[in-house]
């Protein structure tokens, strides 16, 4: 049984998992505005991660004889000064979502919940991944410019996310 106060921060982590799912929807179709379907086509997919991260803690609440509670979504950004600054918000966006989950698992580690630490070792080794890739395409970005061959070569790139 999960205590109290893991399950009210288990529900709080939920609430992010699906703003970060409308966050990335909504940056998905700001780039889609710029004629940008790569970038689109791997916020989509990001997206969807997201969306499964929050059902995967949805779950988990179930299993663990939690009662899960939807907490209200804010509305997302829809308006970005450019594909680097989208980018930079999706940089900030994962490290915010990485503390988030470390501050999960310190109240997981100081009330002695194995099975919820166990659940987040996966939430935390991809966070480490989330960020080194959202660094590698800002870094890209802030490389190639934001006009030009190099952008339409890096969307080209964006778009074979998955087919690998």
């Amino acid at each position: 049984m999960l205590s109290k106060t893991l399950q009210k921060a288990l529900n709080e982590q939920i609430q992010k998992e699906f703003y970060s799912s409308y966050l990335y929807l909504s940056m998905a179709a700001y780039t889609e505005s710029m004629n940008l379907p790569g970038f689109a086509h791997w916020l989509k997919l990001q997206q969807k991660e997201e969306m499964g991260h929050a059902m995967q803690l949805y779950k988990y609440i179930n299993e663990r004889g939690g009662r899960v509670e939807l907490l209200a979504i804010d509305q997302p950004t829809s308006e970005f000064k450019s594909p680097t600054a989208l980018f930079e918000e999706v940089l900030k966006h994962e490290q915010s979502i990485t503390e988030s989950i470390n501050k999960l698992y310190e109240k997981a580690l100081k009330e002695n919940d194995y099975a919820t630490q166990v659940m987040l070792q996966s939430f935390i080794s991809e966070q480490v991944e989330e960020e080194a890739t959202a660094s590698e395409i800002l870094e890209t970005l802030k490389m190639a410019g934001e006009k030009g061959q190099a952008l339409l070569m890096l969307d080209r790139q964006l778009a074979r996310r998955g087919m690998n």
